[in-house]
């Protein structure tokens, strides 16, 4: 109703404004159709095409359609929720608005007309902010579902690591998002029933907050049974997400539940969960003594002030005066968890531990019994090798060498260890760049250069098994498809099987010019298609062009990173890829492909929060025509299991990969350094000892060339490890005591057949000296003939 007392004047004319408000809105659907809708459809169509063509349609339409059940299901429940709600409390009439006024002579305004039009566009904004954030976690819902159990007991609860790992996220965020949508709905109604004069903000005397009107009980029990629904929400909270994140808790020395966890900040939240139900029953008792507002402002500050004390003040204090005079005696058992947990998750509860004497004399016999170690001894750094390669092995200005790998073969009837490079085509390099050039005739790189670690010639440079273009082979490894199409450095798009021929390499005066047979590309077909390609490749010259015909294909995203993370884009991979030469000749990349979380309860964690990471596929990617391969070579990690289950077909069996790529696979650096970062504190299983840090190792200091990518010992290379019969593959990291010289353990990570994977500490006595790798170069350095050789080295000139 209005205020009598308020002097009339010029009012705001209702029909003006809803037809205002209806161009608005067409005007605002015309544009979200045309920047949006459109755009996003062509997006989609290439898409769509580009999975089917590297076979992974069925995580593509996956992908979508659970996206858009997210969306429709979340958003649909948000908007019946709030505006059922809203519908109810809104102002029947004109009668029901209340009218506000300055004071200073402004006119009041009538408003019931306008309220159905902005309620109704603000619970669909509410609404598709609620859907589109739950199709982001679509993964998240399907993964609570589908994931199973690990057999792995969390030690506070007695949860299975699963329930942290698939369930946890999903529950937390489905709960944050109802308790975000009662307090939207809650603020909403609570304004509506204020402009039908349910709730007197404003009188003649100024601002007043008074209780709900007596005569509208119907308003009082609305916003009361809201207020008691969002109380029981976080009352639901508490007792599932907050008790269960203790076991990701850091109150503590480290990850994991502490002693102030256990015995304090637990009963915390079952205290403050106690109070949310009360604070719902009192909020509840409120409204039928028609005294809400006094009740709901007891409630909500009850509440506060139980959680902030249970949760806050009374564990900073035990933590304090309790736990930190006395860490060690109250933290042990707590520790000792920790160090389960994460020797657990980061695979490190596997590693095998080796003792080795450290005083063997090496002789001549020695020497003969591991020739494949002594004559694979590395000589060539890899960065220093990359750019030896460019200068001597790129030929053309297009062509460039972007890393350097290691690898090793069997090569004229001997386990070797090389490095190779792919020689990738550079657009950005060719000498004139036009559209002919850069799609249609320069579409590929040529095959790649491979030197064995340990040989140089007589000038000084590296000796090459595989040089020169075409490819030309030294020794019984063979090259009979060299072309580059999908590589490192090929980000740009191409098209084959076009009137113009493709430039294959330069031979003399003349040119070798060959023609795309592979499987690789989408076919451009009818003239929609050349329509679509033009649009979302953005170059007019597609549609233009009389040189494309409908046999003609595109290829895209040719980055073999780019194109693996894209068709399987739940898995985060190992930035260094490697090229595999086959046995038939053909060039393969392989990725390393990760399954992680940030959920494993009691685990160490990453810079990024990471706290489980396992190597569990291995993906291959043809580098002629661009054939995407993923191989499941973990069956024991859950988080794998859980997405063969949501993308059945996703994964081959590792047996099926062919063999002459098996034998080349390795251990991927990227988790290996993190274990190596985590094996020198975690190897320490005893938990005062681990408290104490007495025995913390890291890898040595010094030796590191200024620029270089990679620390000099943390390496591959060929050896017999001590115990083992015959020489294999190794990526290898010493360890020096901490602010220490000498040897403490070597860190292994074995590669070939039945022992890939295999995790080795050898560790070196304590008590007596074993030289360490700086030592070791002080004593080189301070030999008298190497050190005059060395002089005349350092002499510029």
């Amino acid at each position: 109703m209005t205020d009598p007392g308020i002097p009339s004047g010029i009012r705001i004319d209702p029909v003006a404004v809803q037809r205002a408000v209806r161009r608005l809105v067409t005007f605002a659907s015309i544009g979200f159709v045309a920047l949006i809708v459109v755009p996003w459809l062509g997006r989609f169509i290439l898409d769509l095409l580009w999975f089917r063509e590297v076979g992974y349609t069925q995580v593509f339409m996956s992908s979508f359609t659970w996206r858009v059940g997210m969306f429709l299901l979340h958003g649909g429940v948000a908007f019946a929720f709030i505006y059922l709600n809203i519908t109810r409390a809104r102002p029947r009439s004109t009668r029901d608005v209340t009218v506000f006024a300055s004071g200073f002579g402004a006119a009041p305004a009538d408003v019931s007309r306008l309220l159905l039009p902005l309620l109704l566009a603000g619970t669909a904004l509410v609404s598709l902010a609620v859907g589109l954030a739950a199709s982001q976690r679509w993964l998240s819902f399907l993964m609570a579902g589908r994931g199973g159990d690990t057999g792995i007991t969390e030690p506070l609860f007695g949860n299975d690591v699963s329930f942290y790992l698939f369930r946890l996220p999903a529950i937390s965020a489905t709960l944050t998002t109802a308790m975000t949508i009662v307090v939207i709905t809650l603020a909403a109604v609570s304004v509506l029933y204020v402009l039908r004069g349910d709730v007197h903000l404003f009188s003649r005397r100024g601002l007043s907050l008074s209780n709900v009107e007596p005569s509208a009980p119907r308003a009082s029990w609305h916003v009361a049974g809201l207020a008691a629904f969002f109380f029981l929400l976080m009352a639901v909270r508490l007792w599932i997400v907050s008790r269960a994140d203790l076991a990701s808790s850091t109150t503590g020395p480290l990850v994991g539940a502490s002693y102030t966890d256990v015995h304090a900040r637990l009963p915390g939240i079952i205290a403050a969960t106690v109070a949310a139900v009360a604070a719902a029953g009192l909020v509840l008792y409120g409204a039928a003594q028609a005294k809400l507002v006094r009740y709901l402002a007891i409630a909500f500050v009850g509440f506060t002030a139980v959680n902030l004390l249970g949760r806050a003040l009374i564990p900073g204090a035990v933590q304090r005066l309790l736990v930190a005079p006395n860490e060690l005696a109250r933290e042990l058992p707590y520790i000792e968890r920790h160090i389960k947990a994460t020797r657990a998750a980061w695979g490190l509860d596997s590693v095998v531990t080796r003792d080795l004497s450290g005083d063997v004399q090496l002789t001549m016999a020695d020497i003969r019994d591991n020739a494949p170690t002594v004559t694979n001894i590395r000589l060539w750094d890899r960065d220093l090798l990359g750019q030896t390669l460019a200068q001597l092995q790129e030929i053309r200005t297009y062509y460039d060498f972007v890393a350097v790998n290691d690898d090793r073969y069997m090569i004229d009837g001997k386990y070797r260890q090389v490095h190779l490079a792919a020689r990738e085509l550079n657009p950005a390099s060719l000498p004139t760049r036009s559209f002919i050039n850069e799609r249609f005739t320069f579409t590929h790189g040529m095959g790649l250069a491979m030197a064995p670690v340990n040989e140089v010639t007589a000038e000084g440079l590296p000796v090459l098994f595989i040089k020169d273009l075409p490819p030309v082979s030294t020794t019984s490894l063979k090259l009979t498809r060299p072309q580059v199409y999908y590589g490192q450095l090929t980000s740009s798009y191409v098209f084959t099987g076009t009137a113009q021929r493709e430039f294959d390499y330069p031979a003399g005066e003349a040119n070798v010019y060959t023609q795309y047979t592979g499987r690789g590309g989408i076919p451009v077909g009818s003239v929609m298609r050349r329509l679509l390609f033009a649009w979302q490749l953005g170059s007019k010259n597609i549609l233009l062009s009389g040189d494309i015909g409908d046999s003609a294909r595109v290829l895209i995203r040719r980055n073999v990173s780019e194109r693996a993370a894209l068709a399987l884009p739940f898995l985060r991979f190992d930035p260094e890829a490697y090229l595999v030469v086959t046995d038939s000749g053909h060039l393969t990349w392989t990725l390393d492909a990760y399954t992680t979380s940030t959920h494993y309860p009691y685990a160490a964690r990453t810079a990024d929060g990471l706290s489980y990471m396992r190597n569990s596929v291995k993906v291959t990617v043809d580098a002629y025509d661009g054939t995407v391969t993923a191989y499941l070579a973990d069956s024991t990690d859950p988080i794998a299991l859980a997405y063969q289950r949501i993308f059945p077909g996703a994964f081959k069996s590792l047996a099926e990969m062919p063999a002459d790529i098996r034998r080349h696979l390795r251990y991927p650096s990227g988790i290996f350094r993190l274990q190596t970062a985590l094996i020198s504190i975690f190897h320490m299983d005893q938990p005062d000892a681990f408290y104490a840090r007495e025995d913390q190792w890291q890898i040595p200091e010094g030796g590191q060339r200024e620029g270089a990518t990679t620390s000099p010992y943390t390496r591959h290379m060929i050896m017999r490890l001590p115990g083992e019969k015959s020489a294999e593959f190794i990526y290898m990291t010493p360890f020096t005591p901490r602010g220490k010289d000498n040897l403490a353990a070597w860190f292994v990570a074995r590669m070939d057949s039945a022992n890939y994977g295999k995790l080795v500490v050898y560790r070196f006595p304590k008590q007596s000296l074993v030289y360490g790798p700086k030592q070791m170069a002080n004593r080189i350095e301070q030999d008298t003939e190497i050190s005059q050789q060395l002089t005349l080295w350092d002499r510029s000139g």
